[in-house]
């Protein structure tokens, strides 16, 4: 199984597959594919998996792809500005990525959902309640908002990361939610209440743009507000008058 993962901003990552080679995807993550490519909705892992995929605010079916009849290529992209990582996974280096992290993979690699384990994380982690763990053999690809920043911590380093900026960790590296100290600071510093501590040892991944942050950027440039003459947005705004 080869790979390439085209653009800067705005990536895709296109995959050359063997005639006995799978893949499988988030549902609408897809760009393009060749004309010998087969596609088909599942249930990855069961009933109760696809239930855990869909409590987590996920979709209870995967989309597997295989080529017929020789060699095929499948391509997929994020749905937001950003990059796309592959990673590689073994039975030794599970990853836990938070949920909107996952792209595709190749079929061995099992995608499942990872509980909170602390109170903090549950209750205040940017994250949510559930993130997502990878692991098997093979190969995934993750996606993220903005650009990529790895750090690879020594046994009991300790980093402090903007909670929704957070992508994903090496499953050896421990996870928990703090406050930030001081009044002030907590309500006028900008960076929110709580951070992220992650304590290695292991890799950190996280991303140089939330999606939370885009969105608030973008906010003063959209109106959904509607003018006598029925036009919208920057420019209703402007010639509706």
């Amino acid at each position: 199984m080869n790979y390439k993962i085209t653009g800067n901003n705005l990536q895709v990552v296109t995959i050359e597959l063997n005639e006995a080679e799978k893949v499988y995807a988030e549902a609408g993550t897809m760009v393009y594919m060749s004309s010998n490519m087969k596609m088909e909705s599942k249930m990855r892992g069961g009933i109760m998996k696809a239930i855990g995929r869909k409590f987590a605010g996920e979709t209870m079916f995967m989309t597997e792809y295989a080529p017929e009849n020789g060699k095929g290529i499948v391509a997929f992209g994020g749905n937001v500005p950003g990059t796309i990582k592959p990673l590689n996974i073994t039975p030794k280096t599970s990853f836990i990525a938070q949920k909107d992290a996952f792209l595709c993979a190749h079929e061995g690699v099992e995608l499942t959902m990872e509980f909170q384990k602390r109170l903090g994380a549950l209750f205040f982690g940017g994250e949510g309640f559930i993130l997502q763990k990878l692991s098997g053999n093979g190969t995934a690809y993750i996606h993220a908002c903005g650009d990529f920043i790895e750090f690879n911590l020594e046994p009991e380093q300790t980093i402090k990361v903007d909670t929704g900026s957070v992508v994903g960790w090496d499953e050896s590296v421990t996870y928990d939610i703090k406050r930030v100290k001081g009044i002030k600071t907590m309500f006028f510093g900008g960076e929110g209440v709580f951070l992220t501590n992650l304590t290695g040892p292991g890799k950190v991944i996280i991303q140089s743009m939330s999606l939370h942050n885009l969105a608030h950027a973008l906010t003063p440039f959209i109106s959904t507000t509607n003018n006598s003459s029925g036009s919208s947005g920057v420019m209703g705004s402007l010639f509706g008058k």
